[in-house]
């Protein structure tokens, strides 16, 4: 899974040609259009598809995929995530990094103390917050500010960070 990221999930379908209403897992659900290719994960492989259309509803996408034209041949996929590779992804910007790739990173203080492992991320209208399991199995949420996180170190999987007053 690590060359593919998550963008959403099929929450049911949507008529009977074979269409699904998708909760997007992505900052913008406008990115659907952009795509021609998405994975499904159906629990044992990953299933190319090819987008023929998108649709929105409220809060959800709604889309068509060139290989599936029967209510029948995608209701079995409910719950299941819809990807896309990595090499497919949007640009990031400078400090912008994809969630998948922060989790699961050994967190220390500027000094070199080993804080803990980055275990979730939050996300919020002001900053995400990062939730560290401490050393001794705490809880520590740190803002995802330049003040509090100094660098980061995707691909070592290392994250240095300061400790503003309060968050201990």
């Amino acid at each position: 899974m690590e060359n593919y990221l998550r963008v959403g999930v099929i929450t049911t379908t949507h008529g009977i040609k074979g269409e699904v209403k998708v909760y997007p897992t992505t900052d913008d659900a406008k990115r659907f259009e952009e795509l021609n290719k998405i994975y499904l994960d159906t629990g044992k492989e990953y299933v190319p598809l090819e987008i023929e259309g998108v649709r929105y509803f409220k809060n959800l996408v709604i889309l068509k995929f060139k290989e599936i034209n029967d209510i029948n041949d995608i209701e079995k996929y409910k719950g299941k995530d819809l990807l896309i590779h990595r090499d497919d992804a949007i640009e990031l910007q400078e400090n912008e990094y994809f969630i998948f790739d922060l989790l699961d990173s050994e967190i220390f203080t500027e000094d070199g103390t080993k804080l803990g492992v980055l275990t979730e991320v939050l996300t919020s209208a002001a900053n995400d917050v990062y939730v560290v399991k401490t050393m001794d199995n705490k809880e520590v949420l740190l803002p995802a500010i330049k003040d509090c996180i100094l660098d980061v170190d995707t691909a070592n999987k290392r994250i240095t960070v300061h400790l503003m007053d309060g968050l201990l």
